[in-house]
């Protein structure tokens, strides 16, 4: 991956051009993909209210217009480009801290597993970013099904900020920060080896390898901690009426209620929107990161990209 290249430029130059790139990639990843993370949500928080992924797109369009699958795109965006302008310019500096690690001389000589590693490590630090701009996402993407049920009358952006600040605080923000964690952490080892070892199986890495590595990487991330982001939607989302129990609390209580399929509701949308999303996400990284690089006058990029 580009990160890892060894560039003539200041330390600092080089990871103020791995989070422009890492936002440009966020700005890709929602535009290809809000609507599938829309039903996403949907389907998580109130599993028993659709019957699959078409009737909730229908439903959507049909409640709100084009614009109800797009609900929730601007803090989608904030989240986005906050998480993946920290987690690239971070993975950088783990790559180089697992360099020294592991007493590699350059960082062009790490595995795939060793690349990995570094991912999850970045994620421990976009996480802190992520966290309140995807809770106020959720909570956005699923106000319909919330008012429908009485539990809210919030319908802006703001508001849904303004009523987590008045209710808790800041440290409101932060619900679900351990789900976040759980999820990230693990999903970003598979997400990042994932897309490595795709991309290494290609001659030319050009634009369409680009996008199914990506693609390939992104399907990894869900299929592997589903599971744990609709623990975390549900703790997100239904916290707007009232404080709600830990991880391990609602697992359980999900699964002895609803029964395990109902943590995988939603999981069609997800793994569909994974090969558009990320792999735009890693396209507009990739690209922008060349075009930075080019311009400061970095050492060359790798011959085969």
């Amino acid at each position: 991956m580009g990160v890892e290249e060894e560039c003539a430029s200041h330390p600092m130059t080089d990871a103020i051009i791995n989070l422009t790139a890492g936002a440009a990639g966020g700005v890709a990843c929602v535009l290809s993909g809000q609507p599938f993370d829309t039903v996403k949500v949907k389907m998580q928080t109130f599993p028993s209210l659709y019957r699959g992924f078409l009737d909730c797109s229908l439903k959507t369009y049909r409640h709100n217009g084009f614009r109800g699958l797009y609900q929730g795109s601007v803090p989608a965006l904030l989240a986005n480009v906050a998480e993946n302008a920290v987690l690239f310019a971070c993975y950088g500096t783990c790559q180089q801290l697992t360099r020294r690690v592991f007493g590699l001389e350059k960082g062009s000589h790490l595995s795939d597993l060793q690349n990995a590693l570094s991912g999850s490590l970045a994620s421990v630090f976009s996480s802190l970013v992520l966290c309140p701009t995807e809770l106020v996402k959720c909570r956005m993407q699923a106000v319909h099904e919330m008012s429908m049920v009485g539990k809210t009358s919030l319908a802006s952006t703001w508001s849904v900020v303004r009523d987590i600040l008045k209710t808790d605080g800041p440290q409101g923000l932060f619900q679900g920060m351990t789900s976040t964690w759980l999820r990230e952490v693990p999903g970003y080892f598979l997400f990042f080896g994932g897309y490595e070892i795709c991309r290494s199986l290609f001659t030319k890495p050009d634009a369409v390898p680009l996008l199914i590595s990506g693609g390939v990487g992104g399907a990894a991330f869900w299929l592997a901690v589903y599971p744990i982001d609709s623990v975390k939607s549900r703790i997100q989302v239904l916290s707007m009426s009232g404080k709600q129990a830990g991880f391990i609390r609602t697992l359980l209580c999900i699964m002895r209620t609803e029964g395990v399929p109902a943590l995988y509701c939603g999981l069609t949308p997800t793994v569909l929107r994974a090969f558009p999303s990320n792999g735009a996400l890693f396209l507009a990284y990739e690209w922008t990161r060349r075009t930075l690089i080019n311009r400061t006058g970095g050492d060359r990029l790798r011959k085969d990209f």
